[in-house]
């Protein structure tokens, strides 16, 4: 006989089938629980170093980390193929519709804050930017395409001409400063180069003279220069942990773990840990702005 199982039915067997996805056997120990974490590149620096440092809290617990971009994990969480998502955006419309769609509502986590630092080559002698600068330089139609336009003269790039550097679409990256600099309804420049990752962004601008790239504050090396970036009150605020905690840096964002559904068991027990102080001191060393303030000494 035919039936239809209900949103609730669907959303248990959903989170049943991660619990599976997160047994596994490891080598000749026993079996060991195995967390499923894929998702923004952003993240995946500190999420490594919080697998790693969790080990020590409960061996009996391995997370498993990937990268692949906000979209790619929270397209997996959706399809209950990982247990957590990183995102370094908010989930779309259309996500949340195709998870409820899968009996899943998806609970969101703020791990922390992220300064969405502007690279340019340490050669750059450019000092501040505005956010009409960045959109001229990276919006479609946008009449900035020298570095004479922004009143300097780069060592280097003979050419003057600026090298546009971006990240590829399925990054959170890509569509928070998307939102943030070029307007909901704005769309890139042709021609830029998409990048797959936060650390080729870097890598590019830092030996390239003519170019400009954006990416998470962690990133930063001392071999690129970062302006401070003018608010609309005119103040031009550093990109730094404290002026994301704060809001006064103009690009400044959460970060994400999503979960299907309130985590559970192992998963809980992780994310509680990522909160506590001790995972936060973690994301903290790493560059970025911790969710709530904490003491590391």
């Amino acid at each position: 006989m035919a039936y239809h199982r209900s949103a609730a039915s669907l959303t248990l067997l959903a989170t049943m089938f991660a619990a599976t996805l997160a047994l596994s056997a490891c080598g000749g120990a026993g079996n060991r629980t195995v967390i499923q974490n894929k998702g923004s590149d952003t993240l995946v620096n500190v999420a490594q170093a919080w697998a790693e440092n969790y080990r020590a809290v409960n061996p009996d617990v391995a997370v498993a980390v990937t990268g692949g971009g906000s979209g790619t994990g929270i397209s997996a969480m959706i399809n209950a193929t990982v247990d957590i998502a990183n995102a370094s955006r908010t989930m779309k419309d259309s996500e949340l519709e195709a998870a409820r769609a899968n009996g899943i509502e998806p609970i969101e986590h703020i791990v922390g804050y992220d300064a969405l630092a502007v690279f340019l080559h340490e050669d750059n002698p450019l000092s501040e930017i505005t956010l009409p600068q960045l959109a001229g330089i990276y919006g479609d139609g946008g009449e900035i395409q020298s570095w004479s336009q922004l009143g300097v003269t780069v060592p280097g790039c003979d050419s003057d001409e600026i090298v546009v550097v971006s990240r590829q679409n399925n990054s959170g990256t890509y569509e928070y400063f998307q939102e943030t600099v070029l307007g909901k309804d704005g769309d890139f420049r042709l021609g830029t180069n998409d990048l797959h990752g936060s650390k080729d962004v870097v890598d590019l601008v830092e030996n390239t003279p003519c170019a400009i790239g954006y990416s998470g504050l962690a990133y930063a090396i001392p071999e690129v220069h970062m302006p401070c970036v003018v608010d609309t009150s005119g103040n031009c605020i550093t990109p730094s942990s404290e002026t994301a905690i704060d809001g006064s840096y103009p690009i400044a964002r959460p970060l994400f773990m999503y979960t299907a559904g309130e985590p559970q068991g192992a998963v809980g027990d992780y994310l509680a840990w990522v909160l506590s102080a001790e995972g936060q001191c973690i994301i903290a060393e790493k560059g970025y702005a911790p969710a709530e303030p904490v003491d590391c000494g």
